[in-house]
């Protein structure tokens, strides 16, 4: 007998699925399935509009219950009561039964759970698009045109596999949205080398994607005595000129998000927390934790879209921060980490990186990236970055990079091996260099000195090796684990089709790629 049915992320149970009273992310059995039931809710909504185009409500509602039941978002039930109640309004017939899926043969559940996770994470990216005032039709009607074929019971892999490969498609195009709407709003973004030491006095700690909610309590802090730092996947913001000129910016706190609830323990100053990653809170910490935009959690203060966030600032202000000055570092003990290595800065340079590899100081170039997470096994990406030639060069986004990006592994021309490409939405960064090189060097990109070393823990990761896949990558590793979600047969599929396979050891995939 099932409690719920969980296998989204990559840490769920026994890697199959969190059927207990809670999942491994701490998300409660009847939390999980309110989440299915908003979901089917929606899925229902769609098929109910029979390929009419969806209005500007139906759209938001699309993407904020998407958003909403991504990993580490929302733990509260009484927000996801609310969101049913609000959909039902629009829809007022009765629920997809997500068990339906869950239920299903193995082919089909992988099929149709790769769409709804690939669509989880893109409507993540569209939603920071949308609070910045940029919308994308196709990507909009998309949402409902994958939804409406979940919930036809008769879809086998011949009507599945080109909607997992179309929905890849379309977030490339949601990714340049964003990228585009970043870009526009806050400027290019330029290498900038960002401190971990927390200086004495008032702070704020904010985590999460969304650049708005950072520029708007920016805004609010001006003039006040509180500094600013960013937290997890907040860390791409001190690249982008509008964001880096506020002098409150001060630096980073911690590494990535699976290490908050040590690092926020006792901390004395407030965090904000704008999207996922959010874990469970503890009662060290419990009254300085405001959420805000689709991440709740029970009795936690929320910040409602008038993005009022006097509340905050309040209480960082209360608190009063350090009396000293407080040194932290990086995994690896380092001070600083770099960012601000987008498509803009990359391939300003595209003349030095061409000429490096035609006179051979680069031999190979390595995108390691995705998402970070707390199994021991993650430290392969550590030792492979590590262990990477000196000839080589690590490009790197999303938070997986908390793993290495203290360390200090040199320069190639001027460049430094290492660079930060952003957040997980700029793949789009990492996927305009790889064709920029493409079509310098006349070749296809499967055919540059370039592997693809990526790490997953949630739905944003799914979308995003979907776009690698539509766009025909090849030759992908994947780790730590295999996705609990991709039955055999599709992983046959996709190993015989994209040579996408799981990392080895940092010794052996090295010694392969580079073939020593």
């Amino acid at each position: 007998m099932k409690n719920m049915f969980c296998f989204q992320c990559e840490q769920t149970a026994g890697s199959v699925a969190c059927t207990g009273k809670a999942g491994v992310c701490g998300k409660k059995d009847h939390t999980a399935n309110l989440q299915d039931e908003l979901t089917g809710t929606l899925i229902s909504l769609a098929a109910g509009l029979e390929g009419a185009k969806p209005n500007e409500e139906q759209v938001r509602l699309a993407m904020e219950t998407l958003f909403t039941t991504i990993t580490n978002v929302n733990f509260d039930d009484e927000v996801l009561k609310a969101r049913i109640a609000e959909l039902k309004a629009v829809f007022p017939g009765e629920s997809y039964n997500m068990t339906d899926i869950w239920d299903a043969h193995e082919d089909i559940r992988s099929l149709k759970t790769l769409i709804l996770l690939g669509l989880r994470g893109m409507a993540a990216y569209a939603h920071h698009a949308y609070v910045l005032g940029y919308q994308n039709e196709e990507v909009n009607e998309f949402f409902f045109k994958a939804l409406a074929a979940i919930a036809q019971p008769d879809y086998g892999m011949d009507e599945l596999l080109p909607l997992v490969l179309e929905t890849g498609r379309v977030n490339l195009i949601c990714m340049e949205l964003l990228d585009a709407a970043n870009t526009k709003t806050y400027g290019t973004p330029v290498p900038t080398t960002v401190p971990l030491t927390i200086e004495k006095g008032p702070f704020i700690v904010i985590t999460g994607h969304d650049l708005l909610d950072l520029k708007l309590l920016l805004e609010q802090t001006e003039g006040k005595g509180i500094n600013i730092y960013t937290h997890g996947e907040m860390l791409p913001a001190h690249g982008y000129p509008e964001l880096k000129k506020y002098p409150h910016l001060k630096g980073n706190f911690g590494t990535a998000w699976q290490n908050q609830q040590k690092e926020f323990d006792n901390i004395p100053g407030a965090v904000l927390f704008t999207t996922n990653c959010l874990m469970p809170v503890k009662p060290s910490y419990a009254d300085r934790v405001f959420t805000t935009s689709v991440v709740a959690y029970p009795e936690m203060v929320h910040i409602d879209d008038n993005k009022d966030f006097t509340p905050v600032i309040e209480k960082a202000l209360e608190l009063g921060g350090y009396a000293e000055d407080r040194p932290m570092t990086g995994i690896n003990g380092g001070s600083t980490v770099t960012t601000g290595f987008g498509h803009g800065t990359v391939l300003s340079v595209a003349d030095k990186v061409i000429d490096a590899v035609k006179a051979g100081a680069i031999k190979h170039f390595f995108l390691v990236g995705g998402c970070d997470g707390a199994r021991p096994g993650r430290n392969y990406y550590t030792e492979f970055v590590q262990q990477s030639p000196a000839d080589t060069v690590i490009l790197t986004l999303a938070c997986g990079k908390y793993r290495f990006n203290d360390l200090d592994i040199g320069q190639i021309g001027g460049l430094p091996r290492i660079m930060d490409m952003g957040q997980c939405n700029d793949a789009y960064s990492a996927i305009r260099v790889a064709v920029a090189l493409a079509e310098a060097f006349e070749c296809g990109v499967n055919d540059l000195p370039l592997t693809l070393v990526l790490s997953w823990y949630e739905q944003k990761a799914v979308c995003i090796l979907l776009t690698l896949l539509h766009l025909g990558i090849k030759n992908i590793l994947l780790g730590p684990t295999l996705p609990a979600f991709v039955s055999p047969n599709v992983l046959s599929f996709l190993s015989e089709n994209y040579a996408l396979t799981p990392i080895s050891t940092p010794e052996e995939d090295l010694a392969r790629i580079l073939g020593k």
